[in-house]
């Protein structure tokens, strides 16, 4: 079946059902040699190494799950109504968003691959001006052009990940918008320094943080944590640690992944294991992902 049947098919199955499957689907991702499998396990190992066997296991399974989940509900979410994007969402720090757009600087969402990021996109927008980077899906144009129409159909503009998207960032914070970053994700090259991340440095990106010095934006970090069988989602609100803004760029990332770690540490089971944190080497670290 073609992605342009797919899509509308997933988009219209009610949220319980698609818990339901994700559960099914994410246990086969946990229970066969795949590829996410084995990225996730080497992630849980580098950063959680303190967890027993047992312990690693059930996070690796959960976390799978959740990954399924999120993949699942994604064609769901293009598709929500306003009234349904209300009902859904439960707000946890509200009022550090508030607090941040009094100071008519600009707001930054430092938002983590943790939970469902995409339910944020549909708030901030429906809720805010709201400018995001997008990098194109080149695979698939009827996926690119799926997501494009879903985030952007509650006025968000989405820019390209080079200096006009930039220039783009810049000029909404002047005006005092919401601008959203996934801030773990790995940068170009050239377009990010090495920090700590769980105790492994980690190629981090340095953009956010010179937005957010340039600016003297307020930086909140927020990730929609899933409720358990299409319950619906919680949307949590943290501020940043001033250091994210630090002129030395190296600081500004180890304080923002600390901040990361912080999100994660309320929630591993819905974070991301499988995607490939550590795969920029250096000479006296190699990728850790290699066969």
């Amino acid at each position: 079946m073609s992605t342009k049947h797919l899509l509308p098919i997933l988009a219209s199955i009610p949220r319980i059902l698609l818990a339901l499957a994700g559960y099914l689907l994410g246990s086969t991702f946990w229970l066969f040699p795949t590829k996410k499998r084995r990225i996730t396990y080497i992630n849980l190992h580098i950063c959680l190494p303190k967890l027993t066997a047992w312990q690693r296991h059930q996070l690796a399974r959960r976390s799978l799950i959740n990954e399924a989940q999120t993949l699942l509900e994604i064609p769901a979410i293009m598709k929500m109504s306003v009234s349904t994007v209300q009902r859904v969402i439960e707000v946890s720090g509200k009022q550090h968003l508030q607090e941040a757009f009094n100071k008519s600087r600009g707001v930054i969402l430092a938002i983590p691959h943790l939970g469902n990021w995409e339910m944020i996109g549909m708030y901030g927008s429906l809720h805010y001006p709201m400018t995001s980077l997008y990098r194109p899906q080149h695979r698939s144009p009827e996926l690119d052009q799926f997501i494009r129409s879903g985030r952007q159909r509650f006025g968000a503009k989405l820019v390209p990940t080079d200096t006009s998207g930039v220039r783009a960032l810049y000029k909404a914070l002047t005006a005092n918008e919401l601008v959203a970053i996934l801030p773990d994700q790995k940068p170009a090259p050239g377009a990010g320094v090495f920090a700590p991340f769980f105790g492994r440095p980690a190629y981090t990106m340095i953009l956010l943080s010179r937005l957010a010095q340039r600016q003297q934006s307020t930086v909140l970090f927020c990730y929609t944590e899933r409720l358990s069988w299409g319950r619906g989602f919680k949307l949590h609100l943290i501020p940043a640690d001033k250091a994210v803004a630090d002129k030395d760029p190296i600081q500004a990332a180890t304080a923002l992944n600390q901040g990361i770690e912080k999100c994660i540490n309320a929630n591993p089971s819905q974070y991301w294991w499988s995607y490939k944190r550590f795969n920029t080497a250096t000479e006296n670290q190699p990728t850790p992902y290699a066969k």
